[in-house]
């Protein structure tokens, strides 16, 4: 069973101090809803998280308003053969220590605003569809804390600051193991913190160039496929099926 988590991620509602911002007013309009309740998007926001940028230099902006990448990984993931063997779970961290518990059954729009649209009532409701059994969970939680919830028994973080390997020799260091968890960032650019590095027993960087994230998503959980031998034994299944 491998763990994926895309840390860090750029997800979070528009700030109260930009929900009267024009831009802001403006999308809350087109989508007929209160600007408290918006995915911050920098798409949609650029000119309001400017305004904010200029008063606050504490922040690291590039990992914010970018909630276009935990769908493109998740749509990598969740329609993975690893994912349809039940043999991957799938956690997006937030930039406010937020986790976001995705069920392998999830079925994801390909639709990317009804994407929004879902985080937006995630957010709302803290699970969709609320109650028992959501495919998608909302909670408070450090990047330290899931890690022990894991039980990771091997860490591999893929950093432009790493190790320069090939995937297959980066994957190999999770092969054979129980529990391994790798770690993807889920921002456009910047690096991880570096309490989120501590958590790695290996960082690696896997080309000369920044990846996106979702290219390192499907290019790792494919070596962890040819890994465990699942392509041969899914296509032996179908073969056996068609006799």
């Amino acid at each position: 069973m491998l763990t994926l988590i895309l840390a860090e991620s750029s997800i979070e509602k528009v700030p109260p101090q930009l929900t009267k911002h024009p831009s802001v007013l403006a999308h809350a309009r087109r989508r007929g809803k209160d600007p408290s309740r918006l995915i911050l998007d920098r798409s949609y926001h650029h000119s309001a998280m400017r305004t904010l940028e200029s008063q606050d230099h504490t922040q690291d902006f590039a990992k914010r308003g970018r909630p276009d990448i935990a769908f493109h990984v998740l749509l990598q993931a969740l329609g993975s053969p690893l994912n349809r063997e039940g043999l991957l779970k799938t956690y997006v961290h937030t930039v406010e220590d937020k986790v976001i518990e995705v069920n392998w059954s999830l079925r994801l729009p390909r639709n990317y605003d009804r994407f929004i649209g879902i985080l937006e009532e995630l957010y709302h409701h803290g699970s969709v569809p609320p109650g028992q059994n959501p495919l998608l969970r909302l909670r408070d939680c450090t990047l330290p804390r899931l890690f022990e919830e894991s039980r990771a028994s091997v860490t591999v973080a893929f950093s432009t600051t790493g190790k320069p390997a090939t995937m297959k020799d980066a994957c190999s260091m999770i092969l054979g193991t129980d529990t391994p968890v790798v770690l993807i960032g889920g921002f456009a650019h910047s690096h991880f913190e570096q309490s989120t590095i501590r958590l790695a027993n290996h960082i690696f960087s896997i080309d000369r160039e920044s990846l996106d994230a979702w290219v390192v998503a499907g290019r790792i959980i494919y070596e962890y496929e040819c890994g465990i031998d699942l392509p041969h034994r899914r296509l032996e299944a179908l073969t056996k099926s068609r006799t």
